[in-house]
């Protein structure tokens, strides 16, 4: 479609304006006059090594509210600026190590120098930090929901499907389609990243082993990617930054009606002035699914019955280079590999007269690669005055070749064939910009430009259907400014993102006219964060206010018009005039911390409009066939509400536990006819977890999900039950893990359809297995931890202020 040097004439355009921008407004601002200095330096008191990203907190005194602060940098150093005149507080802090605090007297214009202070690594602290990776936890921060994967949740399963299963606000249905909040319509990053690859297919793709914590991120603010309704999950992997050389290794069995395997290796090694990185992770074997689907009105019975041999492998390899002390280097390369041999039997039988029996079936091998290549440099132009710009290129090409065989009188093709080939490639120009105004004050501003190109290839034998090709470009330029402010008890953060969006679509058949898909639309998306906390010391209870604007813009799944086969009675078909929802959200939450654990509860309504939903009508050629496509329709509101919490009833028993209920009205048309159907959504989760002795620990994790209205049918309620247990190895490096999945074989999916026809059906899969697993972690033990910036995953500290 368009040539390489149009779109990448486009990013240079782009970037040039940004940069212009950023150094405009830069020079304009004006600063404060200093009244007062304060520099030093911090190293670990037995390594005699910096020790980057300590906490360096202002306070007037220890009972009072931080003036300001800041981060050390990459070589233990600080400079903290507009210091008021007098006797102030400063406080040291930083995981693993005893607080320090200092008392210092600030004079005008004046730079007072603490020289090399050393801190002492904390004992106790550093054990209850292993404790801690031992168990999952949940972190309530202003924009997000972080859950740490501990060793209850990572040994659950063989893949991230399998341990998304137990994380709360989450759900994934029996071909691995994630939602959250009831809703599909959620974005998935990787590291931060987001990614080429279908989020059921990646899912299955990534190890557990593998994952470190996963973000939820329902309400994001401004300088986040808007897309996604119901908001972002971002998965981060493992990366080791200890100093020396440092890895873990992990691999794992399941057992069930087929046998599937799992492995993964983490590599690190670190400098004071490298940190190189690596991870492999593979995921093999077959699952199979069976299911019946019975229709009343001709008495007919459909068995199904398929299974799928996947063999999937991912590589990461990275670097972090501090050139100097004010800039950093940071690359990496990510390539997943993903094989998938599918067969599928379809037998329709009609009782009443078995003439009109018919039969299906369906063999394909899918094999997709998907590369990204990320690049980051951030420079440091004063403390907290900071410019960084960020490259990402994404590639995924997929090929599928695909047979059908029939069998019965009424089917007279003998077989057909197909072919779909999709090549996509991705690229995201990102720069930031951060200017600290005042002491708790910060004005962030950012530009983005996206460039995707999709082709799509479709090669039939099938006389029902026509060869076609479909090129989808899509470009978006964005803009961004946040603005952020703590006032003591209270913070806030503004902020509102600008973007223009552009679609070019083409259709290509034989012998017809080629079609032209083409929408130019230019969005705002403001949003606000409010925050309170009334004992900033102890920080026990947080409430937060959130409200922003987000867009989902149609998949190409929902808009490529290329007809789809997805079972003998039922097609699907995109449609390329879609347009984008848009969602109003505001969100409430409180947190509470306990003794022994915390609480959090929340509260949210949307405003969607313009919905796209999926309806179904009959086939005009076979009425007993039925047709999937996607429309626009009215507007819509959803509303939920979730509580979940973490205790420790004794030293040998702690938990977690959630509970989420949503609603929301479906409209769409159905057979013709606009339809509205109520949806009341609930699941239950809890994970119980029994330490026998310092190397033993027995887990229980059970789930109850309730029915589930949408317009074409009604999904049953279910739960399952899994047991397990873990066992501590090689001095505490090394952890057994035997797990039953699905102990009472209740975990299947159950439907009962009226439109557009009567049915009722249930599917089961390879659920009740058998999983073990065995890890090892091996190196040096440097508390030096480098941080990494994600792009999309970045913390907001208190809105603003310090």
């Amino acid at each position: 479609m368009r040539s390489h040097f149009m779109k990448y004439n486009k990013i240079v355009i782009a970037l040039t304006f940004t940069i212009t921008t950023f150094f405009i407004t830069s020079a304009q601002a004006q600063e404060k006059a200093p009244t007062g200095r304060l520099t030093g330096s911090v190293l670990d008191e037995n390594l005699k090594e910096p020790i980057p990203y300590v906490t360096v907190a202002v306070r007037e005194s220890r009972e009072n509210d931080v003036l300001t602060g800041q981060l050390t940098d990459s070589q233990g150093k600080f400079e903290l600026r507009d210091l008021p005149v007098g006797k102030l507080i400063v406080a040291f802090q930083f995981i693993g190590y005893e607080a320090v605090w200092q008392e210092v007297t600030i004079r005008e214009n004046r730079t007072i120098d603490l020289g090399t202070l050393f801190m002492r690594e904390d004992v106790a602290l550093l054990e209850s930090v292993e404790i801690t990776a031992e168990r999952s936890t949940v972190e309530q921060k202003i924009d997000r929901k972080v859950i740490h994967i501990g060793k209850d949740l990572s040994t659950i399963g063989a893949t991230a499907a399998d341990l998304m299963v137990n994380i709360p606000s989450v759900d994934v249905d029996q071909d691995g389609n994630l939602s959250m909040r009831g809703n599909e319509n959620v974005r998935i990053l990787i590291d931060g990243k987001p990614t080429n690859l279908d989020a059921a297919q990646l899912l299955q793709q990534i190890p557990s082993s593998t994952i470190q914590k996963i973000e939820l991120i329902t309400n994001p603010s401004a300088k986040f990617n808007p897309e996604g309704m119901s908001g972002i999950i971002n998965v981060v992997l493992h990366k080791n930054t200890n100093l020396g050389f440092n890895g873990n290794v992990s691999s794992g069995v399941t057992s069930g009606q087929e046998t599937r395997f799992n492995g993964s290796v983490d590599l690190n090694y670190r400098t004071k002035k490298v940190n190189f990185f690596g991870t492999y992770g593979n995921n093999l074997g077959k699952s199979p699914v069976a299911g019946s689907v019975f229709r009343p009105e001709d008495a007919s019975g459909e068995q199904w019955e398929s299974y799928r041999d996947r063999r999937s492998h991912l590589y990461k390899v990275g670097v972090d280079y501090f050139l100097t002390d004010r800039t950093t280097f940071s690359g990496y390369a990510i390539r997943n590999t993903f094989e998938n041999e599918l067969w599928r039997a379809t037998d329709i039988a009609y009782p009443e007269d078995r003439r009109l029996d018919f039969g299906q079936q369906y063999q394909s091998e899918q094999a997709n690669t998907t590369t990204t290549t990320n690049f980051d440099i951030r420079h440091q132009l004063s403390k907290g005055h900071t410019m960084e710009l960020e490259v990402d290129y994404n590639a995924f090409q997929q090929e599928e070749m695909a047979d059908f065989r029939f069998t019965g009188e009424r089917i007279p093709t003998e077989a057909a064939a197909e072919t779909l080939t999709t090549d996509r490639d991705h690229t995201t120009i990102n720069l930031d910009y951060t200017y600290p105004l005042a002491v708790g004050r910060k004005l962030e501003m950012g530009g983005e430009v996206r460039l995707q190109n999709t082709e799509n290839g479709y090669l039939t034998t099938h006389p029902g259907f026509r060869d076609a090709r479909y090129s989808f470009d899509r470009d978006i330029y964005s803009w961004y400014a946040t603005y952020g402010q703590g006032l003591g008890r209270w913070s806030y953060q503004i902020g509102a993102r600008l973007e223009h969006f552009e679609t070019d679509g083409v259709l290509v058949q034989p012998e017809v006219e080629a079609q032209r898909f083409r929408d130019q639309i230019f969005s705002v998306y403001p949003s606000a964060f409010l925050t309170y906390v009334p004992d900033p010391e102890k920080r026990r209870d947080t409430y937060s206010l959130n409200v922003s604007r987000r867009v989902d813009r149609p998949n190409l799944t929902q808009i490529n018009p290329i007809r789809a086969w997805s079972s003998a009675r039922v097609t699907n078909i995109g449609n390329p005039a879609l347009i984008p929802q848009f969602t109003n959200s505001v969100e409430i939450n409180y947190t509470r911390q306990l003794k022994e654990g915390s609480i959090t509860t929340g509260t949210f309504y949307r405003r969607i409009f313009d919905e796209i939903t999926r309806f179904g009508f009959n086939d005009p050629q076979n009425p007993e066939n039925v047709w999937f496509s996607y429309n626009n329709y009215e507007n819509n509101s959803a509303y939920g509400f979730e509580v979940s919490g973490n205790y420790a009833l004794a030293s040998w028993w702690s938990f977690t536990t959630s509970f989420d209920l949503y609603a929301q009205t479906q409209r769409g048309v159905v057979q013709d006819e606009l339809r509205s159907v109520r949806n009341v959504l609930y699941n239950f989760r809890m994970n119980h977890s029994f330490k026998a002795n310092k190397r033993l620990t027995f887990q229980l994790v059970s789930l109850y999900r309730g029915a589930n209205t949408n317009l074409q049918y009604k999904t049953l309620a279910f739960y399952f039950v899994n047991v397990g247990a873990r066992y501590s190895i090689l001095k505490g490096k090394g952890t057994l893990s035997l797990n039953f999945n699905d102990l009472f074989h209740t975990q299947q999916f159950s439907f009962e359809a009226e439109r557009p026809v009567m049915q009722i059906g249930a599917f089961s899969w390879d659920s009740q297995t058998v999983f073990a697993g065995f890890s090892y972690r091996f190196g040096n033990k440097g508390s030096q931890a480098l941080k990494r910036k994600k792009r999309d995953a970045r913390e907001t500290k208190n809105s603003g202020g310090f």
